[in-house]
């Protein structure tokens, strides 16, 4: 049962998180042979200012 992990600066939408997760979920399930329904992704919004990136 892979589960997959996405941080992301918060602020996406549920419908843009539900399409990341469909991607993620049918990569996946192409590349690894796992059925979709096995496929987990939980998604961990960030605050910006808790997150450094030296370019931004």
């Amino acid at each position: 049962m892979p589960i997959v992990h996405v941080e992301l600066i918060e602020g996406r939408s549920d419908e843009v998180k539900a399409k990341i997760a469909k991607e993620i979920t049918d990569t996946i399930h192409e590349l690894a042979d796992t059925p979709r329904e096995h496929v987990h992704v939980v998604f961990q919004d960030m605050k910006r200012n808790d997150y450094y990136n030296e370019g931004h």
